[in-house]
């Protein structure tokens, strides 16, 4: 049997060693670049007469100037997002002088409704729907998503304690599960931060849904591991703590990689043929999963164990030493 109980202080240190980068890189200014959803933008909805590509629409946006646009589609209709458009340019009589929404909706025409349609219909309307986002919303959307990682955090402790009651501790397994999810949601944060410092990518409302479907999927396999242990230590009771755990390690291991090997497959695929727009979401839910792998079988567990062996107070809280050692050393 695989003595991976052991061997958790290497563990741990595998795991500082991935998540350093991406800390650091938050920690320092221009940490997290937010997306439209989160800071001020506008928001157009497009229906042109004929079908039109979704990359070119996104193509002719970014000749527009503007190459942070989003766009999605719903059957002939377009949703595109963008960064604050510039103010209507107004005379002393009110009366607009130039629009850089209009620039757009004329340059998208031009560039898209066939000639013949044009040319019988020279005003035809591209631009149906405009809205904005201001800046008062978007931190509106921030707030509520921290209050939302907050309270799933919560939620999932008080649950663990009660559904672990009548074993030793229960808040324990509550402890190390929300440690085990604060650690895979940092690991995303920190990979899409370094991501948003080399390439430029932003985050966007999607990226929050990733996180919290990345909390779910570290916690329902942090609690497969925990329940084994449970039923374990009810199983040897004259066994130590680390050997139950190593056991239960073990029995749960192949579960666990086969689960998400079999989700990871699925999601590499819709990162390679699903559309632009969903790339984001994607590969959050690929770091996170892997994250959340790993943090279940090598973190959470470990974490009971060292709990367990009282080795935090070793580790943090150095008392004195006896007299007799302390006269020995003289």
């Amino acid at each position: 049997m695989l003595d991976l109980v052991s061997k958790r202080y290497l563990f741990f240190l595998l795991s500082a060693l991935v998540i350093l980068p991406g800390v650091i890189s938050l920690i320092l200014p221009g940490g997290i670049h937010p997306g439209i959803d989160f800071s001020a933008g506008s928001i157009m909805t497009l229906q042109f007469p004929v079908p039109v590509d979704q990359g070119e629409l996104r193509q002719a946006f970014v000749d527009l100037g503007h190459p942070e646009a989003v766009v999605q589609r719903s059957e002939d209709v377009y949703l595109v997002r963008t960064f604050p458009l510039a103010e209507d340019q107004r005379d002393e009589n009110g009366n607009i002088i130039h629009s850089e929404r209009q620039d757009i909706e004329n340059a998208l025409r031009q560039r898209f409704v066939p000639a013949d349609v044009l040319a019988s219909q020279p005003d035809i309307r591209v631009v149906v729907g405009y809205d904005s986002v201001s800046p008062l919303v978007a931190s509106e959307i921030v707030r509520k998503s921290i209050l939302a990682v907050i309270a799933a955090c919560i939620g999932i402790l008080g649950y663990l304690s009660w559904a672990f009651r009548k074993v030793k501790n229960p808040w324990r397994y509550g402890v190390c599960a929300v440690a085990a999810l604060v650690h895979d949601a940092l690991l995303v944060l920190g990979v899409f931060s370094i991501l948003g410092r080399l390439f430029g990518v932003e985050l966007d409302a999607l990226f929050i849904t990733a996180v919290l479907t990345v909390i779910g999927f570290s916690v329902h396999d942090t609690i497969v591991v925990f329940d084994r242990i449970r039923e374990n230590l009810q199983r040897y009771p004259g066994e130590t703590f680390d050997t139950v755990v190593n056991h239960s390690l073990t029995q749960t291991m192949s579960r666990s990689l086969n689960t998400s090997i079999t989700v990871l497959l699925t999601l590499v695929t819709l990162l390679l043929f699903g559309g632009v727009t969903i790339h984001t979401f994607v590969l959050a839910l690929l770091v996170g999963i892997i994250a959340g792998t790993y943090s279940s079988i090598f973190n959470a567990s470990m974490m009971l164990v060292v709990w367990e062996n009282g080795e935090f107070k070793r580790l943090f809280h150095r008392g004195p030493r006896e007299p007799e050692a302390a006269a020995a050393a003289a």
